[in-house]
């Protein structure tokens, strides 16, 4: 007797074409009518839609493989519900009056970009602030343990990396030493930058008392130097009085009157004024988040100073606090501060980064400013510590190079630093590269300051580097021999990742 099954199979065979077209059909018309809504690049709608339509299948897999962006809902998703932290800090805010007194008459286009990065951030620019250029973890380790042993309230440190080495310990005893003091003390350390040593430093200041959390922790039993939603910050806020920020990680070979096996050359800054709430915030965002526990401000009623900030002028510094990272409403917004600024440069552009993969809209920027006659200076290390990274950067130094712009390669040791100074008035400083991993996957911490005085000093910072280094021609970079050339632009197809 004949089954169902056998029956109907000549059937399904026969229309098993059809329904194996009609599925394909329908799986192309998903994908790009989803690059259609998503995409904002137009180059990337059609390359997208284009695959999947010359490519049946495979297209449609490649796309929702690689072309759907599950960064943003993903740490969108991380962080719904969040509480958002935000100290009243008017009697800081300066008039227009003091704007312009700081800025100076002359950089009328700097006035147009403190209003800019005020709407990007939604974060006031203060006053009052003294800000001190540390260079290396030979002036920076010091103060920052001093300031440790100084504090008598509160503690909050956040660091991509700190590692279990001979200057990880110097700074668990003197974490363990405040927390004997009755210190509130509160050390954030990034789930992937905790594995950068074995054993972990995090054991280690559980084992001795300090309180510590991971963000976003990971089962995978090593470090991934290109892992995603990474917490990049490096912040600590003694008091909720003094500050530093910078792109010192808490590791030996920073600290190079040390020897260390591997010497990595970075700066750091220390803040002191009202600008030091701004830093605060985005601790108590992040360890709140990572931990769950909340740590201010404090309500109506409630007396606990212990994570106030401070909000005493200390110096004539304008500068304010800049967060971002994948869960902002419109993600890579640091990508418009830094095209603003290069807008309005006049005479300099001076940028110091160990990571540079901008995008197109970067390296344009960079161009406009040194075709207006703007002399713009990007000093890169001569030896990459991320091979795959050096060899991307490679392939694109012609962008820059064709229009005007000046490539630096500084000497070893290999130079961490991440700084950009315009016209010798404005200075940004803080954790976050030129790269897309900076620009739209990191949590990163920045500060914008008016301040001559301290942007004529690291201009001139970055001037004796650049005499010591070796300048990149565009001829340099087109005699490439081709297997290298090939090598490294298939680095770079990796970019947007690295």
């Amino acid at each position: 007797m004949e089954t169902l099954v056998d029956s109907a199979w000549p059937l399904l065979v026969k229309l098993w074409p059809h329904i194996l077209a009609t599925t394909l059909i329908s799986v192309n018309i998903g994908a790009s009518l989803h690059a259609l809504l998503t995409k904002r690049d137009t180059r990337s709608t059609i390359a997208w839609v284009g695959l999947v339509w010359l490519s049946p299948g495979f297209g449609a897999v490649a796309y929702a493989l690689f072309g759907v962006n599950r960064i943003r809902r993903k740490a969108t998703r991380l962080w719904a519900g969040r509480r958002e932290v935000v100290h009243r800090v008017e009697s800081a805010i300066p008039s227009t009056q003091r704007i312009n007194e700081a800025v100076g008459p002359a950089n009328v286009l700097l006035h147009s970009l403190t209003t800019l990065i005020g709407e990007v951030t939604k974060r006031p620019l203060l006053d009052g602030n003294t800000i001190e250029p540390l260079h290396g973890g030979d002036e920076a380790y010091p103060r920052m343990l001093e300031a440790i042993d100084s504090a008598k309230r509160s503690i909050g440190m956040t660091s991509y990396i700190f590692d279990n080495d001979p200057t990880g310990k110097l700074f668990i005893d003197a974490l363990c030493r405040a927390v004997d003091r009755g210190v509130a003390v509160r050390v954030l350390i990034d789930g992937i930058g905790s594995r950068y040593s074995f054993p972990t430093s995090v054991a280690l200041l559980r084992k001795k008392g300090v309180t510590v959390s991971r963000f976003m922790p990971t089962t995978v039993p090593f470090y991934l130097p290109y892992a995603n939603l990474r917490n990049h910050r490096k912040i600590l806020v003694i008091d909720g009085e003094y500050g530093f920020t910078g792109g010192l990680n808490i590791r030996h070979g920073c600290w190079l009157s040390k020897h260390p096996t591997h010497p990595v050359q970075d700066m750091h800054f220390s803040l002191t004024g009202p600008v030091v709430t701004q830093l605060l915030e985005v601790f108590i965002e992040d360890w709140a988040f990572a931990s769950g526990e909340f740590l201010g401000p404090l309500r109506d009623g409630e007396r606990d100073s212990t994570w106030q900030p401070n909000l005493e002028f200390t110096g004539t510094s304008l500068a304010r606090g800049i967060r971002y990272g994948p869960d902002d409403r419109e993600i890579g917004r640091i990508k418009l501060i830094l095209i603003a600024a290069l807008a309005s440069a006049r005479r300099s552009v001076k940028i110091m980064t160990p990571y540079f993969l901008p995008d197109d809209a970067i390296c344009q920027a960079l161009g406009v400013a040194a075709l207006r006659g703007v002399q713009v200076d990007i000093v890169l290390p001569k030896q990459n510590n991320l091979a795959l990274v050096g060899w991307a950067s490679e392939a694109l130094l012609w962008q820059v190079l064709s229009r005007g712009c000046n490539i630096w390669m500084s000497p070893p040791p290999f130079d961490h630093t991440k700084l950009m100074v315009v016209d010798s008035s404005w200075t940004l400083f803080g954790s976050g590269n030129w790269d897309e991993r900076s620009m739209r996957l990191n949590f990163e911490f920045n500060v914008e300051s008016y301040d001559s005085a301290m942007a004529e000093k690291l201009d001139s910072h970055i001037g004796e580097i650049m005499s010591r280094s070796t300048q990149r021609t565009l001829s340099g970079v087109d005699s490439r021999s081709l297997l290298t050339r090939v090598r490294d632009g298939i680095a770079r197809l990796f970019a947007p990742y690295l």
